[in-house]
């Protein structure tokens, strides 16, 4: 039997009905005009090759493969009497030019299996993100003495997870917002504290805010400017450890918790999860959560997630920090990521994250500078010769912008389509930016196109590419 688009075909059992869903199935996705889809309206965002939005076909030696991020300097020790080697669930921001970190001070005695202090909440700050200093607060007592970084004592310690709140109406009273959890005259769950500094904290409510859910893991909260809400996002059991997710208004009433659904792979032990909106593409949330192996030594390893609504997500599974990376990280929860996306001075090409190491093994515990390329948690890769092509797309704007690397005998063209069937070729693109425009052989730029469907086809040899954006230019 043989098909033509537009044949006409009446079936008349339900094999060969099968048979006819399966042509029009591939008669759709590889031609161009039969059954066009819907365009994508990218406006003037930049859109990211983190997930299959973009994609509608590969081609030749090419992948769509999760990067992991360089592994740099350590960044903080966690040598104080109050600290040790159980210190955790790292919060890092910045606050103007200069970036604040809160975790958790902690020690295990590793011999008669017990806590040798109270857990406290501890804070740093730097100028630079690489450079720790940890300030004489004055705040808490630890051994009879103040001369200490202890920034929180007493409900809430385990793991105290604050923010700096982007919400413009925000009272200046509570210009910093934290959730942790804790119990109190018996009532368990996640309590809200709130701050003017940063600094000096008080517990805004005398009851949980939330008190559905496991709770004992780095819970944490934001406030998504794209839908005028707080999110949070915490710690529970589904079988395995697992995450929900809530929003508010006014972050002390909460709507009822609902799980996270995966599109890819098997639920899985879910220990952290440090989900924040990508400060170049805030329509995308993403995710690095800290899978946890209970048959494996109980050792954790860091991976991605990416989400378009804060619900539903994608999931590469391979881990983004891997125990070589590069010592003490193989070992009962020796690796968990911390919480931030930062960009540091003179660094604008790249975003700094930031991973724990020797949890349990030593005096103390260690926290890692990594640096990922901006945009580049994940990669369109092609070693020998590739094609990607996309969806249809509508934007705004009259250029064409790509973050893209490609080496020095490698090469990158683009090949725009119209719905009439014409074609626009790039000139060659070449070198390593992370906002290169893209120019045309036939034409100055794209504002004739500017609101049509059109499909962008990415010729990659010895290359890769990380994300795209149309917008206008002076």
């Amino acid at each position: 039997m043989k098909l033509l688009p537009g044949s006409v075909f009446y079936c008349c059992d339900v094999r060969h009905c099968m048979l006819l869903v399966v042509w029009l199935t591939f008669t759709v996705s590889s031609s161009g005009n039969l059954f066009s889809a819907e365009p994508r309206d990218l406006g003037d965002r930049r859109e990211l090759f983190v997930d299959q939005f973009l994609i509608a076909n590969m081609a030749g030696d090419i992948r769509q493969e999760v990067q992991q991020p360089t592994p740099a300097e350590v960044v903080l020790v966690t040598d104080k009497p109050w600290e040790g080697n159980t210190s955790a669930y790292y919060t890092l921001f910045q606050d103007g030019d200069r970036y604040r970190m809160y975790y958790r001070g902690s020690h295990w005695n590793t011999e008669l299996k017990k806590a040798e202090h109270r857990e406290v909440t501890c804070y740093a700050e730097s100028r630079d993100g690489i450079h720790w200093t940890k300030p004489a607060l004055g705040l808490f007592e630890f051994n009879g003495s103040r001369e200490n970084n202890i920034v929180w004592d007493g409900l809430g310690t385990h793991c105290f997870t604050p923010f700096l709140d982007a919400n413009p109406n925000c009272p200046a009273t509570e210009k910093y917002k934290a959730l942790s959890f804790g119990v109190r005259d018996k009532k368990r769950g996640l309590y809200a504290f709130r701050s003017a500094d940063g600094i000096h904290w008080e517990l805004w409510s005398n009851e949980p805010v939330i008190t559905k859910g496991a709770f004992d893991s780095q819970n944490l909260a934001f406030y998504d400017a794209a839908t005028g809400q707080y999110r949070c996002y915490h710690r529970t059991f589904r079988g395995v450890r697992d995450i929900q997710w809530q929003v508010s208004q006014d972050f002390l009433n909460w709507t009822e918790p609902q799980f996270l659904n995966y599109t890819e792979g098997p639920l899985e032990h879910l220990y952290t999860n440090a989900i924040l909106q990508d400060p170049r593409a805030p329509h995308l949330y993403l995710g690095f959560p800290t899978r946890y192996l209970p048959d494996q030594g109980e050792r954790v390893e860091p991976t991605f997630m990416v989400s378009r609504d804060g619900h539903t997500f994608h999931r590469w599974r391979e881990p983004i920090i891997p125990e070589s990376a590069p010592q003490d990280r193989g070992g009962n929860r020796s690796n968990y990521m911390a919480w931030g996306l930062l960009e540091l001075p003179g660094k604008p090409a790249e975003y700094s994250v930031y991973g724990t190491e020797a949890y349990y093994t030593g005096p103390d515990s260690r926290l890692r500078r990594f640096v990922y390329r901006k945009d580049g948690y994940v990669g369109i890769v092609s070693r020998t010769q590739g094609e990607l092509t996309t969806h249809p797309l509508q934007f705004t704007g009259d250029t064409l912008f790509v973050n893209a690397r490609v080496q020095p005998k490698g090469s990158l063209r683009v090949e725009l389509t119209t719905p009439s069937g014409a074609k626009w070729e790039s000139e060659p693109i070449s070198g390593d930016d992370i906002d290169q425009a893209v120019h045309w052989k036939n034409a100055r730029n794209l504002k004739s196109l500017a609101g049509q469907a059109v499909t962008l086809r990415f010729k990659l040899e010895n290359a890769q590419l990380y994300s795209l954006q149309f917008r206008s230019t002076p």
